[in-house]
């Protein structure tokens, strides 16, 4: 798929999921616990628990990166939806995720898929708006204790004509 510099990206493997679930929940407590209360925090670590992504890659294509033999990013679609979009603290803000995403992009219009959704946490708001993603809605879940996760959902068209 992609191996510019070193990274390889390519379709997540069951003997990848304990390094997966680690490299997902360092992120979350990397990157989301100085924004969200703690149960917000833990609701985003139940949603990526290991059970999860084994189903999410049943049912639909969950990628990594590889860089120098270490996981540095993942990202799932399951029926055009693209989710689950994580890189590691120690690999962030050095193209990893655009990469990832094109590819996850790619894959969606090969499918059919003309706008994609998603959706968008504090931590990674800029991130989307920056690839182009729209902020189309705010959402709130009650996570217990009084408090809240914040989030939206944003859209981007993904084909600019429909073919006829």
């Amino acid at each position: 798929m992609d191996t510019s510099k070193n990274r390889n990206i390519r379709k997540f493997r069951t003997s990848d999921i304990n390094r997966l679930r680690r490299l997902i929940h360092d992120t979350i407590d990397f990157s989301y616990a100085v924004v969200y209360p703690p149960r917000a925090v833990q609701f985003f670590k139940d949603f990526h628990a290991e059970q999860k992504i084994l189903e999410r890659s049943r049912r639909g294509t969950v990628l990594v990166m590889e860089e120098g033999g270490e996981l540095a990013a993942t990202g799932s679609m399951v029926d055009g939806e693209i989710f689950a979009v994580f890189v590691h603290p120690d690999f962030q803000h050095r193209g990893r995720g655009k990469a990832l995403m094109q590819v996850l992009e790619d894959q969606a219009r090969a499918g059919g898929v003309v706008e994609s959704e998603l959706s968008v946490s504090l931590p990674s708001m800029a991130f989307y708006l920056s690839l182009g993603y729209e902020i189309i809605e705010e959402n709130s879940k009650d996570v217990g204790d009084g408090q809240k996760l914040e989030f939206w959902k944003a859209r981007k068209r993904l084909v600019t004509a429909v073919p006829e």
